[in-house]
């Protein structure tokens, strides 16, 4: 490593290497392959880098952003070291001198678009240039359920393969699942020489705060640190550009960023962001992965992550030159319903919906963290931490805590008694005795756990419920369209082998909030509409038409709520006529029941909803018992599915009109039952 250590002083100008590169950058020189998940600012790049000059030949570095690579590239150049990368805003010239580096041998590391692996001949090229190693950035990219997925990561393993040359992989935000992931996708399932370096950053103060005026606060917060940089998350487009109009008037140098700006306009932003001192950016997600900016200060979040490690990478983006810096995350009910809602709409299979509400409860978790924030957020990525950090909000102000076993087992208990089939507001009604309509339907005045909670009113149970959701007692399951299930950390509580601290400070903020908002249907009727949302979605995409085409909004409401299990139910819902029953009945019922439904003739499919078809149920019904006649003992006799329509729509009123329609030998052994229910249908 004695090379090593003379090429990390000559060309970056540090006399040592950061804790855990050196060991990394060995197996990298060494042709091993790699798995390094650090910690953002740990110096992943430097991993890779410099492993490329202790070899001959090409190293080829996979990273998902322009701006990225623009800026690594800058650097090695700066420091005299041949690199370059090919992307679609490469000119002609920057592209003819790159070819010209590569042919001639001279060209270390090349940066390329994981989309330029789709294109043909790439490897081929590759080969000719003298490609000895792949390197990939942000891989944790490939995990296909990831938040930052690029479906041409998985590109990299044919890659590989292709060129017969070593891969390493780096990333900072990667759990045991997507470590799981980023081995079989890149690496064909061999394992690599994987090292984790830990995730803490000690530096960050993080911060969790409940919503009130969320735009007031995100002004406030960023007028408290004058001339420091800053980012702003925001959850949609819309919201970037009107947060940071707002920041303007205040007073507060900011622009907005975000995937539907130009590309030149883009690129200023990105040129302001890395030249300007204390220039704020409000955007989405689509800004900051790799961002090389050492010195921005702070992050804050104006709505929820989607998931813990969006939430780890975003903040990382502060403080990598190792300076106190500071995260703030806001967050309120509205936002756990809106990503409740994405995981429930979305594409993925079952276990990955259960998956991906359980990382949000870890979310929530942190969020409402009774204890140290730092050491809540490092157990989740497996790593322990003895005593609290003094870096984070709850342990400079620990918060109001008590025992809520007592109240977790009613919670639980009712979940139970109800068959997990419900979410937190009807389970609220139950444990504070509210006398709804569904309550009464369901029998569940009549269960132990009703009325047992009256001691906290319905705002103060949404706390308890979100705080046990935090903790993982509970969790919502799309397969019950979001009913809300013990997991199995909650049967010791149930049990009262076990102890539950929640925060009493949650609870008088949600007394002094009032009443969450109101969703588009109750709360234990949100998951079923988002899979009746999904289906429409898909329905719609099929037949290229728009999703109110096939249902409006307000008849999955309806659906929702009513939940209809029979297509006589469902022709009953508000916008579904007789031509939408025919082409979609069948599907949605299939959703509302959670499994397959009854096969109906087309005949009888044709009343759905209309007297006839109670009216045509009963002659079936009539048809069936006198089918060997009244004593059961003749010939057996049957009718047609559609000689019961027709007895149901035309309805005749003497065994004459019968004998007309089904014949005499039936109307011999039918006539007489039939005109009972005729006349009295």
């Amino acid at each position: 490593m004695e090379e090593a250590r003379r090429l990390l002083r000559e060309v970056w100008g540090f006399d040592s290497f950061r804790p855990g590169q050196e060991e990394v950058v060995a197996a990298v020189a060494g042709g091993r392959e790699v798995l390094a998940v650090m910690p953002t600012g740990g110096g992943k790049s430097l991993c890779y880098q410099l492993p490329a000059l202790l070899r001959p030949g090409l190293t080829v570095v996979v990273s998902p952003l322009i701006a990225l690579m623009r800026d690594q590239v800058r650097g090695l150049r700066a420091a005299g070291v041949e690199a370059g990368a090919y992307t679609s805003q490469s000119t002609d010239e920057e592209l003819d001198a790159l070819r010209g580096a590569l042919d001639g041998g001279r060209m270390k590391l090349l940066y390329l678009a994981p989309e330029r692996l789709a294109q043909a001949g790439t490897a081929g090229a590759l080969r000719r240039w003298g490609a000895r190693a792949i390197a990939v950035d942000e891989a944790h990219c490939v995990s296909q359920w990831g938040h930052d997925f690029r479906p041409d990561y998985l590109r990299i393993g044919a890659l590989r393969e292709a060129l017969g040359v070593p891969v390493s992989a780096f990333t900072a935000t990667a759990d045991e699942d997507t470590r799981r992931e980023i081995v079989q996708k890149l690496f064909g399932g061999r394992e690599p020489v994987q090292f984790l370096r830990g995730f803490d950053r000690p530096n960050i103060h993080l911060a969790f705060a409940p919503k009130d005026g969320p735009r007031r606060q995100a002004i406030e917060y960023a007028q408290a640190r004058p001339g420091r940089a800053g980012i702003v998350y925001c959850g949609t487009r819309a919201k970037t550009e009107v947060l940071a109009q707002a920041l303007r008037e205040a007073g507060v140098p900011a622009v907005a960023y975000h995937a539907g700006l130009e590309p030149d306009r883009r690129r200023e932003v990105e040129r302001r962001f890395q030249t300007e001192d204390g220039l704020v950016v409000v955007a989405t997600v689509a800004f900051g992965m790799g961002v090389d900016k050492p010195d921005v200060r702070w992050v804050l979040h104006a709505d929820l992550p989607k998931s813990v490690e969006a939430y780890y990478q975003e903040v990382g983006r502060a403080g990598r030159d190792g300076l106190p810096a500071e995260a703030l995350a806001l967050f309120g009910a509205e936002d756990i319903q809106l990503r409740r809602s994405q995981i429930d709409e979305g594409a993925a299979p079952e276990e990955r919906k259960v998956a991906d509400h359980a990382r949000l409860n870890a979310l929530l978790g942190i969020a409402e963290a009774a204890g140290c924030r730092r050491r809540a957020l490092l157990a989740y990525f497996g790593e322990g931490r003895e005593g609290p950090c003094g870096a984070c909000d709850t342990c400079d102000r620990p918060p109001d805590t008590f025992d809520a076993t007592r109240a977790a087992r009613m919670a639980l208990s009712a979940a139970l008694r109800t068959g997990e089939w419900f979410g937190a507001g009807h389970l609220t009604d139950i444990l504070t005795g509210a006398p709804t309509d569904k309550v009464r339907e369901r029998g569940h005045d009549r269960l132990p756990t009703y009325g047992v909670g009256k001691e906290w009113d319905r705002r103060e149970w949404g706390a308890i419920f979100r705080q046990l959701q935090g903790l993982d007692l509970l969790r919502p399951d799309p397969g019950r369209k979001g009913g809300l299930r013990l997991t199995e950390r909650a049967r010791p509580v149930l049990r009262g082998e076990e102890a539950v601290t929640l925060r009493r400070d949650a609870l008088r903020a949600a007394r002094a909030r009032g009443e969450a908002p109101k969703g588009l249907v109750a709360e234990e009727d949100q998951g079923l509409l988002s899979a009746l949302k999904a289906l429409r979605l898909r329905l719609a995409r099929e037949q290229e038409v728009p999703a109110y085409v096939v249902f409006t909004d307000r008849t999955l409401m309806e659906m929702a709520e009513r939940r209809p299990m029979t297509l006589d139910a469902l022709a009953g819902i508000g916008g579904v006529g007789a031509r939408k029953l025919e082409t979609y009945g069948r599907a949605f019922l299939e959703a509302i029941r959670g499994g397959p439904a009854p096969e109906v003739h087309p005949a009888r499919r044709a009343l759905a909803g209309r007297e006839e078809g109670d009216v045509f149920d009963r002659l079936a019904a009539a048809a069936q018992a006198l089918g060997h006649g009244a004593d059961g003992a003749g010939k057996f006799m049957a009718l047609t599915q559609a000689q019961l329509r027709h007895l149901a729509e035309r309805r005749p009123r003497d065994r004459a009109g019968v004998a007309r329609l089904i014949g005499e030998a039936r109307a011999e052994r039918f006539g007489e039952a039939f005109l009972g229910i005729l006349r009295d249908g």
